[in-house]
């Protein structure tokens, strides 16, 4: 189903196109075009892949029934949606990054799991009200420029009784800071709040108001590479934001970006003869 008329950011990308986003307003639509772009560049799937443990501890966490109807919102190259299709839920994993979507796809015909994947925003979900048991979302719906939209969305799709899992990146862990430390060298869009807030048990509590129960535990996934300079040179090649980050700095900038990666990698190492570093994350678990 199709909400053209009833939703925000249907009628945010029609203003854009008028050129009629009201002064001191966020043009949502303009965000959502560079967000597409930083995400469909790189290769995020080499990125993701490495993750794919969270997605499988978040299954568990909101202990999925077989059988269950899921949606994976902003999904990616697919985590969250094979571990639940792994434990046989019937799946639907979106994301609005056409790229990504291929990549899930790909994974699901070599593993031979059925998963229904679309091309959607996850602030203006295709789907009925209370249609699903449960939805996920690993390092994916956090990004979304409107958050309390995103969260409303996934409250309505998910019937009451049903549970939303959610894995977040937190404001003062090693992505957090990456993510920070990016953003002092090529600024994120004005107004849009940052998506690391979704780390924060005090804003899910705002974003999720009037739930039976919300449960935010502190997890880590431990980043493993050769060295810091192995992590970095993949991250630049393949993750989005800091790909799209040094391409838009001159070699200066690239330097100063580099070099001040490198130092944050130092603080966080666990293991300074190769790269050991963990990436804590909220683990969250709401019942509607």
């Amino acid at each position: 189903m199709t909400r053209v008329l009833t939703c925000p950011v249907v009628e945010a990308a029609r203003q854009h196109a008028a050129g009629t986003v009201p002064t001191g307003v966020v043009d949502l639509a303009a965000v959502k075009v560079r967000q597409q772009a930083i995400w469909a560049s790189g290769d995020f799937a080499v990125i993701g892949t490495t993750l794919q443990g969270v997605g499988e501890a978040l299954c568990e966490a909101v202990d999925l029934d077989a059988g269950a109807r899921v949606v994976d919102v902003a999904c990616g190259n697919g985590n969250a949606a094979l571990a639940a299709a792994r434990r046989w839920c019937r799946v639907t994993g979106i994301d609005y990054v056409p790229e990504l979507l291929e990549r899930a796809a790909e994974r699901a015909r070599a593993e031979r799991l059925e998963l229904q994947l679309l091309e959607a925003d996850a602030e203006c979900l295709p789907f009925e009200t209370g249609h699903f048991d449960a939805a996920l979302s690993t390092f994916g719906v956090m990004f979304a420029p409107h958050q309390e939209l995103a969260a409303r969305e996934l409250l309505r799709v998910v019937k009451p009784g049903g549970k939303i899992g959610l894995s977040n990146w937190t404001p003062e862990g090693f992505v957090g800071r990456l993510l920070q430390t990016v953003g002092r060298h090529v600024p994120p869009p004005a107004g849009v709040a940052s998506p690391a807030a979704w780390g924060s048990e005090q804003r899910l509590r705002q974003l999720f108001p009037g739930v039976r129960s919300l449960h935010a535990a502190r997890r880590e996934f431990i980043f493993r590479y050769e060295s810091a300079q192995h992590f970095l040179g993949l991250f630049q090649r393949f993750y989005g934001p800091i790909h799209q980050a040094f391409g838009a700095l001159d070699a200066t900038g690239q330097a100063r970006l580099s070099a001040e990666i490198l130092e944050l990698c130092s603080g966080f190492n666990r293991r300074p003869s190769s790269f050991v570093v963990p990436g804590e994350y909220l683990e969250v678990v709401i019942e509607r």
